[in-house]
């Protein structure tokens, strides 16, 4: 391994930032968060700002739309991590194009974690959304910037405590609705995991110009095996309605913003098994708990005894 980088994350308020910042703390990486302007006091992210503060981390004014603060804050680090929300991947052209100008960066992990938008079998609006991150890599590949890809597949606090129900704001007691036939396997991981092997992922030479694939393997699981374990936990056998994958497109078009989007997301996953329909190669691709069997992940077993 070699020594431990200073880490800019871009995006650290965020939905994965935060957990990205607070592992890279954690680890004893020297971690920097860039930050736009000076948040109101009392609001939520003042209090994550402060929380990061205590957590030793330091802040550096910048902004993506600014291209001289963006240089100056990346000369101070040896690994940039960019966990811009969707509506801001196209723009990470813009911290590729300081890197270039900054010179001195060791590795780029763009703003992925989801689905490997390499290898998928999509329907918009997912596949527009995942089209962008495809054009950020082909950007990195071309600029030839080292980097690490980290494909986390779904993030567990967002699809288990409702069992990927598009209704609902708890796991189901009595009926739920499974798209497709039930059988491709998903993978779920906890955020606070995620951001611990993304980190662990930083300074190791087996995942420079790579795929990290975060599947490890108690949190595979099918729709069909996901109801089970939770049927188990409540003692009860739930009426399961299946959509067949014709209804599931009409409903995509139908459905409106941000439904339209998870239910995407879903079909990808659930009915064409993206996320497990492939085998990851050791020319693009390492998995996460097999390089760090150290790490005591959250199983989903383990994870949906919260809501019993």
């Amino acid at each position: 391994m070699a020594a431990t980088s200073k880490i800019l994350i871009i995006g650290g308020t965020g939905y994965i930032g935060k957990f990205i910042v607070e592992a890279s703390a954690k680890s004893g990486h020297p971690t920097f968060a860039l930050v736009r302007t000076k948040t109101a006091s009392g609001t939520e992210k003042a209090k994550l700002l402060e929380s990061f503060k205590n957590s030793g981390v330091t802040f550096v004014q910048g902004d993506l739309n600014d291209h001289e603060s963006l240089v100056k804050a990346i000369k101070k680090v040896d690994v940039v991590i960019s966990t811009v929300g969707g509506s801001l991947i196209s723009d990470q052209v813009k911290i590729i194009a300081a890197i270039k100008e900054a010179g001195n960066v060791k590795r780029f992990l763009p703003s992925e974690f989801g689905n490997d938008v390499d290898r998928i079998h999509a329907v918009d609006p997912a596949l527009s959304m995942w089209n962008k991150k495809v054009r950020i890599r082909r950007t990195i590949e071309s600029e030839g910037i080292p980097s690490t890809i980290v494909v986390c597949n779904f993030f567990a606090n967002y699809f288990l405590p409702n069992l990927a129900q598009a209704e609902g704001t708890t796991p189901p007691q009595e009926k739920v609705v499974i798209l497709g036939d039930g059988n491709p396997k998903g993978i779920f991981n906890k955020e606070e995991d995620i951001g611990t092997y993304t980190i662990k992922a930083v300074d190791d030479p087996r995942t420079l110009n790579k795929i990290l694939y975060i599947k490890p393997p108690h949190n595979i699981v099918s729709f069909n095996e996901l109801v089970s374990l939770w049927e188990k936990k409540i003692g009860k056998t739930l009426e399961r309605v299946y959509v067949p994958e014709d209804q599931v497109l009409k409903d995509i078009q139908a459905a409106p913003f941000p439904v339209n989007v998870t239910l995407s997301l879903c079909h990808s996953v659930f009915v064409k098994g993206d996320q497990t329909n492939f085998e990851i190669e050791p020319s693009f691709g390492v998995e996460a708990s097999e390089l760090y069997p150290d790490v005591n992940y959250t199983s989903v077993d383990d994870y949906l005894n919260q809501f019993v």
